[in-house]
């Protein structure tokens, strides 16, 4: 059988290879090479609520083109507090996340991210000065200082991501929408003691309220 009828017959049957399906190749993005430290130095184990907010970028499939997650995630109960999707990997894409944001953000005191350019750049410094945030990097090269970020994708991409090609914008907007709301409320997280993250917070407030 020929390539072009077995073709043929994939199409009329919905059918897509797995050798053909598109892969993303990342495009390099500028390093920063700025002076500011690893503030955070891998403690993400936080007991206080909005104290250390860490952040990272992740990609999707929009019909034929790459697009691109943000989610603020803190530490103090892995909680997804911001997020944004767009199609352009940039600071704007960054500050619609921290738009999101449903606390007052003068009460988050660090921001850990990567030393991605659109993590660090006058749009976003000048926002986290407005709040008072102080800044946190990693250093170059090492993924295991935004350890918590990193896996926070690895599962967005297990359950959300993976095999996923969405029609448009909005049903990626929606679909996050409903995911994040799944993440916080109802999956349950094994360094949670396999609380999910709300629970794990209203826990925490009763025990602390009984001291």
């Amino acid at each position: 059988m020929s390539r072009r009828r077995i073709g043929r017959i994939m199409k009329e049957q919905g059918l897509v290879s797995k050798y053909t399906v598109a892969q993303f190749k990342p495009r390099k993005t500028t390093v920063n090479e700025s002076e500011t430290g690893n503030v955070l130095n891998r403690e993400f184990n936080q007991d206080k609520e909005l104290k250390v907010i860490v952040s990272d970028l992740t990609y999707v499939r929009v019909k034929q083109s790459w697009h691109y997650i943000c989610v603020l995630v803190d530490l103090y109960n892995r909680e997804i507090i911001g997020y944004s999707a767009g199609p352009n990997k940039s600071a704007e894409l960054v500050q619609r996340a921290f738009s999101t944001v449903k606390y007052n953000l003068n009460r988050l005191e660090l921001f850990h991210t990567d030393r991605g350019s659109e993590f660090k750049n006058q749009l976003i410094d000048e926002a986290l000065e407005t709040f008072g945030i102080e800044r946190s990097l990693s250093e170059k090269g090492t993924p295991y200082d935004n350890a918590v970020a990193e896996a926070t994708f690895k599962t967005i991409k297990t359950e959300f991501v993976n095999g996923r090609v969405f029609d448009s914008q909005q049903e990626l907007d929606l679909e996050l929408f409903d995911y994040v709301n799944w993440f916080n409320n109802i999956r349950i997280h094994g360094s949670l003691n396999y609380l999910t993250p709300n629970e794990y917070k209203r826990k925490h407030q009763v025990e602390m309220s009984n001291i």
